[in-house]
C-alpha cells in the first residue's frame, strides 16, 4: 500500500500540481480506507472491490460525516483508482458507478460594494496600514484565492501592465488585471513599505515573497485571517467575513457589472465551470427582488 500511496503523491506533485493540503488530504482519506479494509479483513486496497467502498461510504455516513466531507473522500479515492487504473495495477475502478451525496448549498456569504468601500477605506498611512491596504486592495481587485495571496512573489506583479500571475491550484498559471486603486497600493506599498519590514537589507527587493509580516517573512493565512479580522470589525462586518468572502464578492459583483460567466471562471482559476455558477443564484435572486418590487402585477 505505501509503494502505491507513494507513487500516487509524486503524480498530484509533478503532474497535477496538488497544493499540499489537498495532497495530505488526499493521502489521508486513502490511508483511512485502507484501515477500513484491515479491520473488516476484506481485500487489499489494490483488491478492493465496488461492494468494499459502499460499505466505506455507508460507515461514514453512519459515522456522521457531513456530505462535504463523504464527497471529498470518494473524490479521493476516484482518483487513486484512476491513477491505478492507468497504472496497469488494476483491471477497473471501484468508485466509478459511487454517487457523492447531495450537499445543501449554503447562501454565498459576500460584501456589497458599499461595504467593500468602508473596509478598503479603513487602512491608515502607518506602514502596516499600508501593507494592509494593498493586500485587501488585492484581494478584492482580483478574486485570487487566499493561498494565492500568501504564496505571492514580487516578481508576480507586473504593475506596468497591471496584473498579477498565478499558479493557482492545479499548476495552470493565469494572469489577473489589477484595477487602478489596487495598483497604486501594491506599487507604493512594493516601492515604499516592504523594505522596511524585511530585515535582510541584502535581499534583493525584487524578489521574494510579496507580503511579509514584521520579522521579514512570507505572511502566513493566519496572519492573513487576522489582518481581514481586524479591519472587518472595525468596520462593522466581521461577523460574516472571511478571506472567502472578498473572493465571493469580486465574483459577485462582477457578474452583476456584466462580466460573461467563462471570463469569471478563468480568472477564478476554476477548472470546472460549475463551481462558477454559483454565482450566478445571486444575480437570478437580485433580479426576482427587483421585479417582485417593481412589477405592477407581480
Amino acid at each position: 500500500m505505501n509503494d502505491y500511496l507513494e507513487q500516487f503523491k509524486k503524480y498530484l506533485t509533478s503532474e497535477r500540481r496538488m497544493s499540499e493540503n489537498s495532497l495530505q488530504a488526499y493521502c489521508r482519506d486513502i490511508a483511512e480506507y485502507s484501515r477500513f479494509l484491515k479491520e473488516k479483513n476484506a481485500a487489499s486496497l489494490e483488491d478492493g472491490s465496488n461492494t468494499e467502498v459502499v460499505a466505506f461510504v455507508l460507515k461514514l455516513k453512519n459515522d456522521g460525516k457531513s456530505s462535504a466531507t463523504v464527497n471529498r473522500k470518494v473524490a479521493s479515492l476516484r482518483a487513486f483508482y484512476n491513477f491505478m487504473l492507468a497504472k496497469g495495477y488494476v483491471k477497473e475502478n471501484p468508485v466509478v458507478n459511487i454517487k457523492s451525496p447531495k450537499i445543501e448549498r449554503k447562501e454565498l456569504e459576500y460584501l456589497t460594494i458599499e461595504e467593500v468601500d468602508k473596509l478598503l477605506s479603513l487602512p491608515d498611512e502607518s506602514i502596516k496600514g499600508q501593507r494592509d491596504k494593498a493586500i485587501l486592495e488585492l484581494m478584492y481587485a482580483t478574486g485570487i484565492r487566499v493561498s494565492e495571496v500568501i504564496e505571492a512573489k514580487v516578481e508576480d506583479i507586473n504593475l506596468r501592465l497591471g496584473f498579477i500571475t498565478c499558479n493557482g491550484e492545479h499548476g495552470k498559471a493565469r494572469i489577473i488585471p489589477m484595477g487602478r486603486p489596487a495598483r497604486a497600493a501594491v506599487e507604493t506599498y512594493i516601492f515604499e513599505i516592504r523594505d522596511q519590514f524585511i530585515k535582510k537589507k541584502e535581499e534583493d527587493p525584487s524578489k521574494g515573497p510579496l507580503f511579509v509580516n514584521y520579522f521579514g517573512e512570507r505572511l502566513t493565512r493566519q496572519g492573513l485571517w487576522k489582518i481581514l479580522k481586524e479591519y472587518a470589525g472595525k468596520a462593522g462586518i466581521d461577523s460574516k467575513i472571511t478571506p472567502q468572502t472578498l473572493r465571493n464578492s469580486f465574483a459577485v459583483h462582477m457578474i452583476q457589472n456584466g462580466a460573461d460567466l467563462k471570463s469569471l471562471q478563468e480568472l477564478m482559476g476554476h477548472e470546472d465551470i460549475t463551481a462558477t455558477q454559483i454565482y450566478l443564484s445571486v444575480t437570478k435572486n437580485r433580479i426576482k427582488d427587483v421585479y417582485d418590487r417593481t412589477h405592477p402585477r407581480a
